[in-house]
């Protein structure tokens, strides 16, 4: 046996009492940081932002300035809903669905940055959000539970 095998259980084990609801909050503040940061930002001098959808973000489908209001809307509305954990699994899921289309369209060198933000969204697509928000205090109501 190793010499620092005791401490080194202990340490485990109390990393795996970690409760689930403390990585989701911290999963859905680092997904509103990202995102309300972007949002945010476009909107403080919407002209640029514009002009950055029509000069540089170009994506397949979207007219620019419709690209430009469907992202700063999702950025600012889904991380907001992310963070008081209401509609969670589904705003996040959306975010995921902008950030592939960012990869793929706009940046596809990005992708170091966008898996990190896959990381911890995917933790709340899979497992939801935790007892800790919205979703789980009206949610069963909603369902009929």
């Amino acid at each position: 046996m190793i010499p620092f095998a005791k401490p080194i259980r202990r340490g485990i084990g109390a990393l795996n009492a970690v409760p689930y609801d403390v990585i989701a909050l911290i999963a859905r503040a680092a997904t509103f940081s990202v995102f309300i940061r972007s949002g945010t930002q476009k909107l403080s001098d919407w002209n640029s932002t514009l002009l950055l959808f029509q000069n540089e973000y170009h994506t397949p489908v979207l007219p620019p300035a419709v690209a430009a209001y469907t992202a700063t809307t999702m950025e600012l509305g889904c991380s907001t809903l992310i963070l008081l954990g209401l509609l969670t699994r589904v705003s996040t899921l959306l975010l995921l669905g902008l950030t592939a289309t960012i990869q793929l369209f706009i940046y596809p060198d990005a992708w170091p940055t966008h898996i990190q933000w896959l990381a911890f969204m995917i933790v709340l697509v899979l497992r939801g959000p935790g007892r800790v928000s919205l979703d789980a205090l009206i949610g069963p109501r909603l369902l009929g539970e």
